[in-house]
């Protein structure tokens, strides 16, 4: 196993354990900090954040193959732009549009991780 392919590992799981702290934050702040349905999708969003950071620092270890990766990496935008569209809307008042599309990505991330692992 060469440098190489441990480095994209570490920037995973370093990615997602920043997603998870951020997630208990966000979450601990939608409980406290604002009612109604911007709770619900804070706390969605915190949820979202914290399952796929576990994930990425869980699944990055060790050398891990290209096309995992490349499954990993869209699990990490994914997260991003659904956690991160909503927390946009709610927080600062811009768009959610992005939403449905990281949810997609995250869909199409577990899938190829799958046949990532089918290929191990």
């Amino acid at each position: 196993m060469t440098e190489a392919t441990l480095v994209p590992g570490r920037w995973l799981r370093a990615a997602g354990a920043l997603l998870a702290g951020a997630a208990v934050a966000l979450s601990a702040y939608a409980s406290h900090a604002v009612e109604g349905p911007a709770r619900a999708n804070l706390l969605m969003a915190a949820l979202f954040a914290f399952g796929h950071g576990v994930a990425l620092a869980a699944l990055a270890r060790g050398g891990v193959a290209r096309t995992a990766l490349l499954a990993l990496s869209m699990l990490l935008a994914g997260t991003l732009l659904f956690s991160g569209a909503l927390v946009s809307k709610y927080l600062f008042g811009g768009p959610s549009a992005s939403a449905p599309f990281g949810g997609g990505v995250l869909v199409l991330g577990w899938l190829l991780y799958a046949v990532a692992a089918l290929k191990d």
